[in-house]
């Protein structure tokens, strides 16, 4: 295996953010991800591109604004994964009083960049259609903007950026060994799958492992008493669709903290976080009866129709790994990211990426790559602003425009079906769609519309290897499927590969 500049250890957000950026600078780039891409806390979020209202509370001001700032930036990026939405903040009398809202509402309005997301506005939830779903004591509110977000899917497509500029993504690949030679790393890296060991050399490593930096550092990189993170849960549920308008809703609580609740793949509602820390195997990681009936109670604190725990139709978790800043409570922990440059003058370094939220992972690229610059020279300048994903180079952005042309040119192809195409893979949708003329020429389809074309595709292009790959972070199709499709997609897949 050739040696290379960067080895970027994980596949989350932020090690395909850091590899994408870096390898379109002119460093030679190899990303090894032990599990999927986005197979842990970067498919567990909220699905938001946010700037963080509450973290205002905190006077994260500098976090607060870059967010800001980066919404309408990954909006242009990729448009057909991001788009936005609007929130309803019902005012909960005897909480935080009407003017405190106003007020932040005022500072998320122009603390950043916003140009193209409409300000905020009052809501009379008396006679507003927002309203109709909530209890009748809830009567004034606010209605402002942010963004949602494909989450697992801008991992994929930062991934696939980085590897279209010729970084090498290894998935199922684990770092078993790290060692400083004089001038560079020698790693070891073993395929999950085979058991197969391979030796690379780098000049930088980047630790990007997210709630298992730390193990990274004690088992690989050989420092014994690692502990630089702060582990926090956060859970979610879903349950069938509450209601029938677009808008989403931010909840308060008595004990200070809020919950969202989302839109989510058309027929459902996303109920969620919780906010408590974690001990343990990140990886076993499941949702709480306590975290149930937080959910349930605090949504059904605001909803007319009480929420239970027989509506949840599925329920994911994932642990954030924030930087230990000694917070006392998992809510109050900072959200901000930390980087560490670890190594002397003249060892090979390594870089530790503590923490950071999903909005400002581009943000925190563009910061790693200022430490790389500085540790191997710099190579080009910065280039991810402005530059499209995979699929996003939609005519002038508009998203809708481009779907409805799409539908239009495939009257043989079911329009429900390429419109999610559309939302999922934006202009990639025509290599997907590529000498179809109907429906059935895309091959069998297992289930909610995925068909053997589409599993091919996402095999061959997007590092899917199975059926929980494609159904749960690909896509959000086992929502709708049978219990017996995932075991047919998994025997079609094994006949691809």
């Amino acid at each position: 295996m050739a040696n290379v500049d960067i080895l970027v250890i994980g596949g989350g957000i932020n090690g395909c953010g850091i590899a994408r950026d870096a390898v379109g600078r002119g460093y030679s780039v190899l990303l090894a991800e032990m599990n999927d891409l986005a197979s842990g806390t970067s498919s567990a979020s909220t699905k938001l591109i946010h700037g963080g209202l509450r973290y205002l509370e905190h006077y994260e001001f500098r976090l607060v604004r870059e967010a800001l700032t980066e919404r309408e930036v990954l909006w242009a990026m990729a448009p057909h994964i991001i788009w936005p939405l609007r929130f309803v903040l019902p005012h909960h009398r005897g909480l935080r009083p009407a003017w405190l809202l106003r007020l932040g509402l005022f500072l998320y309005d122009h603390l950043g960049g916003r140009r193209r997301l409409p300000v905020t506005r009052s809501v009379d939830l008396r006679s507003d259609v927002t309203g109709k779903p909530l209890q009748g004591e809830y009567e004034r509110g606010f209605e402002y903007s942010d963004c949602w977000v494909q989450d697992a899917r801008l991992v994929v497509l930062n991934a696939s950026d980085a590897a279209a500029h010729g970084a090498t993504i290894l998935t199922r690949t684990r770092v078993t060994a790290v060692a400083r030679a004089e001038d560079c790393w020698i790693v070891t890296l073993r395929d999950v799958e085979t058991g197969k060991d391979a030796t690379v050399t780098a000049g930088l490593l980047v630790n990007a492992a997210g709630p298992w930096i730390d193990e990274v550092l004690r088992s690989a990189a050989g420092t014994p008493e690692a502990r630089h993170v702060r582990l926090v849960q956060g859970s979610h549920i879903i349950v069938r669709k509450l209601y029938d308008h677009d808008r989403a809703y931010i909840f308060q609580n008595a004990d200070g903290r809020i919950i969202f609740a989302i839109p989510y793949e058309g027929d459902f509602t996303l109920i969620g976080t919780t906010d408590r820390d974690y001990s343990g195997d990140p990886t076993d990681v499941r949702i709480t009866a306590e975290e149930i009936a937080y959910l349930t109670a605090a949504a059904s604190e605001y909803f007319k129709t009480p929420i239970t725990e027989a509506d949840i139709v599925w329920t994911y978790s994932g642990i954030r790994p924030l930087y230990d800043d000694g917070a006392s409570k998992a809510q109050e922990a900072t959200r901000d990211y930390v980087l560490k440059l670890a190594g002397e003058e003249n060892e090979p370094k390594l870089l530790n990426v503590f923490g950071g939220k999903i909005t400002t992972y581009r943000r925190l690229a563009e910061s790693a790559l200022t430490l790389i610059e500085g540790a191997l020279g710099a190579r080009g300048a910065p280039w991810t602003k402005g530059a499209t994903l995979p699929g996003g180079n939609v005519p002038s952005g508009d998203i809708g425009a481009y779907r409805a042309r799409i539908v239009a040119s495939r009257p043989g192809i079911d329009p429900c079906l390429v419109e999610r195409l559309v939302h999922t893979y934006g202009t990639k949708t025509e290599e997907i769609l590529a000498g179809v003329a109907v429906t059935a020429d895309l091959g069998r389809d297992f289930g909610a519309g995925l068909t053997e074309a589409e599993v091919r595709y996402l095999v061959r292009n997007e590092w899917a290897r199975s059926a929980e790959d494609i159904l749960w972070r690909r896509t959000k199709l086992g929502l709708r499927m049978t219990e017996t499709a995932p075991a047919e997609i998994d025997a079609f897949i094994a006949n691809l590969r």
